[in-house]
């Protein structure tokens, strides 16, 4: 059930996810993976994911956690679903841009993601969101592979 109207309370919520954002070790943990970390193949994936010797694996495990857990509050009722959506695109991205790979994924860790999945599944501006972050990373992955 999508609520309509957003209340004080989801917006507090909603800018302490944003002040969050903001702490240094996250926001390198999010550069990194929004920026540098683009695993064609479940392999490589694990590679990271799986890897606890790896000095990105934390900075996975932050991310992927963070955007969970606040997806988490909106399938919970804490914070507002189209509050949220307006404000926050980034957990949509990452669905979007492991979307090629995400069933491989899922073969080993059905729960990766979920979260956002089911955000995507029950509120219409979330599917809308997911949808044009798909558009935008075929772009972006087409951009990428044509460059030498």
């Amino acid at each position: 059930m999508e609520r309509m109207l957003a209340t004080s309370a989801d917006a507090e919520i909603i800018l302490k996810l944003y002040e969050l954002r903001t702490e240094a070790v996250l926001r390198q943990a999010r550069a990194w993976m929004t920026g540098e970390f683009w695993p064609s193949t479940a392999d490589e994936f694990f590679s990271v994911a799986m890897n606890p010797r790896d000095p990105h694996n934390a900075w996975f495990r932050q991310v992927t956690t963070y955007w969970e857990m606040a997806a988490a509050m909106v399938l919970h009722g804490a914070v507002s679903a189209e509050l949220f959506v307006d404000c926050n695109g980034e957990g949509f991205f990452l669905l979007a841009k492991f979307a090629p790979i995400l069933e491989a994924i899922r073969e080993k860790v059905p729960t990766f993601m979920a979260k956002t999945s089911e955000l995507v599944d029950r509120f219409t501006a979330a599917s809308a969101r997911y949808e044009a972050a798909l558009k935008a990373m075929e772009a972006r992955r087409r951009s990428m592979a044509a460059k030498p």
